[in-house]
């Protein structure tokens, strides 16, 4: 008899237009590191996504590189963000971050909040 380790996978992805938009702004903030992407309980689904400029590393931090750009996650909201792509679109005048997230059960009305199951 064998045995084997299985470590899952822990993934965070972004797409092009998402790396393009966060490099453009980490360039002009002179402190960041990259970008922190948090999830706080908030909103009429359970679950908000919230987004800041990272400007230190904390002992709890995942760090994901990607194209470039180091996305930061605290380790308790891994489960709630594994296998996340983060977007950035532009609609008419209004440009923001989408979230694609498999882990998200349903969404509220407004897009803003997320439940996990």
């Amino acid at each position: 008899m064998t045995t084997a380790v299985f470590t899952p996978t822990v993934a965070v992805t972004m797409t092009p237009s998402a790396v393009k938009h966060v490099l453009k702004q980490v360039n002009r903030q002179a402190q960041a590191k990259g970008i922190r992407l948090a999830i706080r309980k908030s909103g009429c689904s359970g679950f908000k996504y919230e987004t800041q400029w990272a400007e230190d590393v904390a002992a709890d931090d995942k760090i994901f590189h990607i194209d470039g750009v180091d996305v930061y996650v605290k380790e308790e909201h891994l489960a709630l963000v594994n296998g996340i792509e983060i977007d950035f679109v532009t609609e008419g005048v209004n440009s923001v971050f989408l979230f694609r997230n498999p882990n998200a059960t349903a969404e509220c009305g407004c897009g803003e909040s997320f439940t996990v199951s």
